[in-house]
């Protein structure tokens, strides 16, 4: 073996070597590891069991407390993005504690509709949560018999 390529396998071994121990250093900083699912409280009066079906399949594991959590959320850096994620939709809306009333909810049918939510990186990662476009229509159609439509939102 010739000295360049042997060079060339050097570099890339420290390169490796240097990726794995960041991401062992990573794991012991403590966010987005620490998975909670809070008990239910009250889900909305859905219009049907179909929207309902439809919402869990696409909705429920960011926007409830019944995530489910995916081996990768216990691994840094990818535990953060997860964590924050599910934080920030629970934040939005969360279909399992409906009692505290959400602001943005009448917007969940149009952004259904629109192909904004679920987000794309999440139905990449969860191909059961990728509709197809009827199923996307009548999941919107649902979320606004349910939760109301955006002419209802207070500006």
């Amino acid at each position: 073996m010739n000295a360049r390529i042997r060079r060339t396998l050097k570099y890339l071994a420290v390169g490796l070597a240097s990726i794995v121990g960041v991401v062992l250093v990573l794991q012991i900083i403590p966010y987005g590891r620490t998975h909670s699912n809070p008990r239910t409280v009250v889900e909305p009066a859905w219009d049907s069991p179909r929207t309902r079906a439809l919402a869990v399949r696409a909705c429920f594991d960011c926007h409830s407390n019944k995530t489910r959590w995916p081996w990768y959320a216990k691994v840094a850096p990818f535990s953060w993005a997860v964590q924050y994620d599910v934080e920030s939709a629970r934040s939005v809306i969360n279909f399992s504690e409906w009692s505290r009333g959400y602001a943005l909810s009448g917007y969940a049918g149009r952004r259904t509709r629109s192909g904004m939510m679920p987000p794309y990186q999440y139905r990449m990662a969860h191909p059961e949560a990728d509709l197809t476009t009827e199923e996307r229509i009548e999941l919107a159609r649902g979320l606004e018999a349910t939760l109301g439509g955006p002419d209802q939102v207070p500006d």
